[in-house]
């Protein structure tokens, strides 16, 4: 064994679905690996499967470099603070913090997570901290490889909650029978810890999508099949938004934010084919499994 291949790789985001799902994904596959957490608590369980543990904040320049010293390679993230109204804000100065502390720790590889429309320079509401994200680690010169991924899945956890108590499933996207690009979290941690484990030098950008693509019709078409009931798909126009994610507790400049960025899928103007140079990647998990399973969580609730 080569001295770096004993070098852990450095996962970030643990606490969060892709973190969790890229350092399962390199511990089954018996890889070295280093979780960051912020709070040590929710580090036990990864320290019980092998994993060395790493106490860090985001925004914290010292701590960050600590725990990427002596990496093989790291998955980096940005993650959202969807209550502040700084959230933009923060999300600069993580990227900063991130970027510096890649350099300072001599990084060789990362893996950094993005998304679909973060080569758009206007228009994407969240998304532009993502592409502020990616435009900090690549001023660093180190090889990154920015994850761009589609459309969570799992974003439909609320909707789908919904359509449980009250048979009737609401979308923010629209036209409901315009498919759009959707995928995993568990395949996006998954791709993670591929790229991670890859040898190619240099960077890039990989596009990650499902298997398919899905239309709001078709999600509930997948709810009333795993209801083994009727649920009816309601477009909410743009003037029920707010009222609609009242319990999300989003701050204004969280939901201008969305706005925005729904605006921009729902033309098309946030596309996954947008950036010719992006490698297209395809995730296996079918949206029937994440729905089920979000059924399943929603009942279970209720009950």
């Amino acid at each position: 064994m080569t001295a770096s291949a004993s070098l852990p790789y450095v996962v970030f985001g643990v606490s969060g679905r892709t973190g969790a799902a890229a350092a399962d994904a390199l511990l089954r596959a018996g890889c070295p690996v280093r979780v960051v957490v912020r709070d040590p608590a929710k580090g036990r369980p990864w320290a019980e499967r092998g994993a060395e543990l790493a106490v860090a904040d985001l925004t914290d320049f010292a701590s960050v470099t600590k725990a990427l010293r002596r990496a093989r390679a790291a998955y980096l993230l940005s993650p959202p603070h969807y209550q502040r109204e700084d959230l933009f804000e923060r999300a600069g100065v993580v990227a900063d913090v991130a970027a510096r502390a890649a350099l300072a720790a001599d990084v060789p590889r990362l893996v950094a997570l993005s998304s679909v429309g973060a080569d758009r320079a206007s228009g994407t509401g969240w998304i532009r901290m993502n592409r502020l994200f990616e435009q900090r680690l690549a001023e660093t010169g180190l090889p990154t490889v920015f994850l761009r991924a589609a459309y969570f899945m799992e974003n439909w956890l609320p909707m789908v909650g919904q359509a449980v108590r009250s048979g009737v499933l609401p979308t923010f996207l629209a036209p409901p029978q315009r498919a759009l690009p959707m995928v995993a979290a568990v395949d996006v941690g998954s791709a993670a810890a591929l790229l991670l484990q890859e040898d190619r030098a240099g960077s890039g950008v990989v596009a990650l999508t499902g298997p398919k693509d899905y239309a709001p019709r078709d999600v509930a078409a997948l709810v009333a099949a795993a209801l083994q009931q009727p649920v009816e798909l309601a477009v909410l126009p743009e003037a029920a938004w707010p009222e609609a994610l009242a319990d999300a507790q989003f701050s204004r400049a969280a939901l201008a934010g969305f706005t925005e960025m729904t605006r921009g899928l729902n033309s098309s103007h946030i596309d996954i084919k947008s950036d010719p140079a992006a490698l297209e990647w395809a995730g296996r998990t079918p949206l029937e499994r994440v729905i089920a399973e979000l059924v399943q969580r929603q009942q279970e609730a209720v009950v």
